[in-house]
């Protein structure tokens, strides 16, 4: 990866300083018109009416003046396990704020990536779904993401620099886009990536102290909501209407985009050699790789864990998985799949219900 310098002296790669990335493919997705222009009169109709009622400018919605100290935790301390680590504390005070704000922006950056991925699989599904009302919701869709692009970048932007994506979320998003059936491309965004993004909104809403996070990821967060709905309340009689054999692939397309999640770690928040921007961080931090992951498998023998606090949502457990089982996509085969990878399977949907409403949860 070749690295330049940003204008504060930070190392980035050199494609995004201006370079373009060769991430460039064909969709084998087919176009679908439709001209009844009847509203459904239905859930999705009831979407489409909330999301153009809802629809907010970020210009005038967040307080982008407020000024934003990226030296201290925009996620709460007690909660972070870096924060907690005993080699974080033999820092130097410079090294520990600037790994502070690297570490946010990088994992901002994931949301960010995450959300133009969002922007163009609704653009995806505006142009191949076949049913009139859905074009119209997830064209508003497509609005959604581009502004959540805007916002986190902003963002970014505030705290340090914008870091490259994650190996784990680029082949997720990716199987997802170049998925030949339009289901496919709603299971792997408005039901998992959508459900990743949804829970750690919620987390990171009841957690940071910065009151722009706060409210960036809020708004975020009722949007999310919506795509989340959308995903069930389209889906779940199409899929109900599909022979067995495009149930089951369908199904499979989704064990593996979970398969992906699952063994990315945390949320694929968490500190790798393996990914680029992380171990980037590190070097915009002047801190040596081998005593940092040395000092985070002390911490792990103390006890210091990358397990979710109490009370916060497990994007997994609490909306992926029983999203899935919902529709019908968790069929007899498909479970001796998940049970063979060592994924449990979770149906419970009273936190996914209550996460649609639009508003922060406790789990």
């Amino acid at each position: 990866m070749e690295l330049v310098q940003d204008r504060s002296g930070d190392q980035m790669p050199a494609w995004l300083a201006g370079k373009t990335p060769d991430d460039i493919y064909r969709s084998p997705l087919k176009i679908a018109w439709t001209f009844d222009y009847l509203m459904s009169g239905d859930k999705i109709e009831d979407l489409y009416r909330r999301a153009k009622q809802d629809q907010w400018n970020s210009d005038e919605r967040l307080p982008w003046d407020m000024t934003v100290d990226p030296s201290r935790p925009m996620i709460n301390d007690d909660q972070d396990i870096y924060h907690r680590m005993p080699f974080f504390q033999k820092l130097s005070k410079s090294q520990q704020e600037n790994f502070t704000a690297h570490s946010t922006a990088q994992l901002l950056s994931q949301f960010l990536h995450g959300e133009q991925g969002a922007l163009m699989t609704a653009a995806c599904i505006t142009h191949s779904v076949p049913d009139a009302t859905a074009k119209l919701y997830a064209a508003t869709q497509t609005m959604d993401e581009a502004r959540h692009v805007e916002v986190f970048a902003k963002y970014c932007d505030k705290v340090a620099m914008v870091y490259p994506m994650s190996g784990w979320l680029k082949q997720l998003i990716d199987a997802t886009l170049k998925a030949d059936r339009y289901e496919k491309i709603m299971i792997g965004m408005n039901m998992i990536v959508e459900g990743l993004a949804l829970g750690a909104f919620n987390n990171m809403y009841r957690s940071t102290q910065c009151e722009l996070l706060k409210q960036l990821t809020f708004n975020v967060m009722r949007d999310e909501s919506r795509h989340v709905s959308f995903g069930h309340a389209y889906l779940g009689p199409v899929i109900a209407g599909l022979p067995e054999d495009e149930v089951e692939d369908l199904a499979a397309f989704a064990f593996e985009a979970i398969r992906i999640l699952a063994f990315a770690g945390t949320a694929g928040t968490i500190a790798s050699r393996v990914d680029p921007g992380f171990m980037l961080v590190l070097q915009n931090c002047e801190i040596d790789p081998d005593d940092f992951f040395a000092g985070l498998k002390d911490a792990e023998e103390l006890g210091i864990t990358r397990q979710l606090p109490p009370g916060q949502i497990h994007s997994l457990e609490h909306l992926m998985l029983p999203a899935l089982a919902r529709v019908g996509l968790l069929t007899p085969h498909i479970r001796k799949q998940y049970d063979e990878a060592g994924i449990p399977v979770s149906e419970d949907p009273r936190i996914l219900h209550a996460m649609e409403g639009g508003h922060p949860v406790a789990a």
